[in-house]
């Protein structure tokens, strides 16, 4: 089977170190940021069974290991809520002991805080590849770009042959790299500004379900609020060994 004259294969046959280089660091990005977007999307997913957990099952438990089971493992919502329950035991088991002790209430509210800093930054994990991705490898095609009319304008001059089916070939293959650029940056930049509408709406019901513990550990009730129960705003959960 002939090989098209204006093809890809032609354009890497047909290319030097730098042409093959660019080619190679374009599909290394674009690998990189789809590696990004499923790991990072398929993460959002888990996270919306824990969130709806969040919102709803954990307040029906009787017990707050129960409820912790209920939101499953591996989540920032589970980790807030394992943070909030260790501070209240390390509060309770030690205050007796502390000179200058904090409330019990600065003392969660340090601990949910901290829990949900950490759960931020990790949902911020491989966001960086995906900006970076999508705001260089335009440029990086269009050095491509560059070099492989250079390429063909040399070649012109040196053949001293500039008829539409000589510069056809060089430049076209040359422009290919400004297409493979806008192809590895577009679906990186889509899929940072989704990802990073998914992670605003997880870090907002996450400081939602951390300020329902505060409420719990401290007053023994989850805070009112329309997401609650018919039952007068209050949880069946309890805050069992609040001091």
């Amino acid at each position: 089977m002939e090989v098209s004259p204006y093809g890809l294969e032609s354009l890497w046959a047909q290319g030097d170190f730098v042409t093959k280089g660019v080619a190679v660091l374009l599909l290394a990005m674009s690998i990189a940021s789809w590696y990004v977007i499923f790991t990072k999307a398929f993460q959002l997913l888990r996270f919306r069974k824990a969130s709806a957990a969040a919102g709803h099952q954990f307040w029906d438990t009787t017990s707050l290991p129960e409820g912790v089971a209920t939101l499953g493992h591996d989540n920032p919502f589970a980790e807030v809520a394992k943070a909030g329950v260790t501070a209240m035991s390390h509060h309770t088991a030690h205050k007796g002991h502390l000179h200058d002790q904090l409330s019990v209430s600065d003392w969660v509210t340090l601990s949910l805080r901290q829990a949900i800093d950490e759960a931020s930054g990790k949902l911020q994990t491989g966001m960086a590849v995906l900006a970076s991705v999508g705001s260089t490898a335009p440029f990086v095609g269009l050095f491509g770009t560059v070099w492989g009319i250079y390429h063909a304008l040399v070649s012109i001059g040196t053949t001293g042959q500039a008829s539409i089916d000589k510069v056809a070939g060089p430049v076209g293959e040359a422009l290919i790299m400004t297409a493979l650029g806008l192809a590895v940056a577009i679906p990186a930049t889509f899929g940072y500004n989704a990802l990073v509408r998914g992670n605003k709406t997880t870090i907002a019901k996450l400081n939602k379900f951390g300020f329902d513990l505060h409420a719990l550990f401290v007053t023994g009730a989850r805070a009112a609020g329309e997401d609650d129960q018919p039952n007068g705003g209050k949880a069946k959960l309890t805050a069992v060994g609040r001091a």
